[in-house]
């Protein structure tokens, strides 16, 4: 995802550049100062306070809706953690809100000459969509799937590879037209190879919701039948989609056209084909937790 951002010669309106009474951005309720370079963002606001436990110490603690942030050190590094709620709408306000409070002088409205650029790393719970990637283990992201259409809304400068995967699955899966146009956006690939060791790395698709959109029938039908079964059998180039869930693609399309790094690990909690699901998914996600403070601070 190429870089798309906008300038402005005139500072930005109070209608689009929301910001609270004491000068914070209007949903994350932070100040430039609040937030480290390296920022953890997770769905569950419990999760937190779970990776909060782990820091040396923790100078920073606000909370607003569901997103509650914890700004510290691990082992002399200044990590934030995040969190997000879930879906794609949401972390359309994270990131840009994030971007705005690094790179827009909230003071004057006016956009920074020079930007600050964030390591943005998603941490999350997913579930797997090949039979060979067992529960509790770690599934690394090299591409986001998007179901959600949220990139669709911005003037996206897509690259060559990610628009070879999208005419590929398209024509592949026989999508739809009535639905949402899928896209592939791609993590930072620096960033992901200083996490991916002994994680298992493919395409994350990401749904816009958690039933009919992942193939889960309950008293709705889907409107694409045996989805998951046709996610599982696409390839490209060496690539294969390896689960699901319901952020990345947004986290990659934004935050690359930002200027940002991004990544996604998840926890395998459910194997979708085996039908197997975590005895002690908590567990895991601690795992995952300190694996991921280890690789920031090396």
């Amino acid at each position: 995802m190429r870089n798309t951002t906008i300038s402005h010669d005139t500072p930005l309106q109070p209608s689009e550049l929301i910001l609270n009474p004491d000068g914070s951005i209007y949903h994350l309720d932070l100040l430039p100062e609040d937030i480290a370079d390296d920022i953890i963002v997770v769905g569950d606001q419990h999760r937190v306070k779970r990776i909060s436990n782990f820091f040396d110490n923790i100078e920073v603690i606000k909370e607003k809706r569901e997103f509650v942030t914890h700004t510290g050190t691990y082992k002399g590094k200044r990590i934030t953690a995040l969190s997000t709620g879930i879906g794609c709408d949401n972390i359309d306000i994270v990131i840009n809100e994030l971007d705005a409070i690094a790179n827009i002088d909230l003071n004057t409205r006016l956009i920074k000459k020079t930007p600050r650029k964030l390591n943005i790393i998603r941490l999350g719970t997913s579930g797997a969509l090949q039979a060979d990637i067992p529960v509790d283990s770690f599934v690394i992201s090299s591409y986001g799937l998007g179901f959600d259409g949220l990139a669709q809304f911005y003037n996206t400068d897509f690259e060559a590879d990610e628009l070879a995967l999208q005419k590929a699955f398209i024509k592949d899966i026989d999508w739809k037209e009535e639905l949402n146009q899928p896209y592939f956006a791609k993590g930072n690939s620096k960033l992901i190879a200083r996490l991916e060791e002994g994680m298992t790395k493919g395409i994350t698709a990401t749904a816009n919701g958690f039933y009919g959109p992942q193939g889960r029938s309950l008293r709705l039908a889907p409107k694409v039948s045996n989805l998951n079964e046709k996610l599982n059998k696409f390839r490209f180039e060496g690539h294969r989609i390896t689960n699901f869930e319901m952020e990345t693609s947004a986290l990659f399309a934004l935050g690359g056209m930002l200027g940002h790094n991004t990544a996604t690990v998840c926890a395998i909690i459910a194997n979708r084909f085996t039908k197997t699901f975590s005895a002690d998914y908590k567990k895991t996600v601690d795992e995952l937790i300190k694996v991921l403070l280890e690789r920031l601070v090396k």
